[in-house]
């Protein structure tokens, strides 16, 4: 199922980070300190790698 714009602004934070997921790899990680981070999930070299595209809205996380 494709993600909405209401479905990742309504998106709170847990006790632990979980994943929504988007389709082809992108998913919206919503951490346990309230962040969210679009992440995408691809293969390199043979490897598993993921690629940090940005957060959105909200606080972000730093460092």
């Amino acid at each position: 199922m494709k993600l909405t714009d209401v479905r990742c602004r309504n998106a709170r934070s847990r006790d632990i980070p979980y994943k929504l997921a988007d389709g082809q790899g992108l998913y919206l990680y919503v951490a346990a300190n309230g962040s969210r981070l679009w992440r995408m999930d691809c293969a390199f070299d043979g490897k598993r790698k993921t690629l940090s595209l940005g957060c959105t809205g909200g606080p972000c996380a730093s460092g």
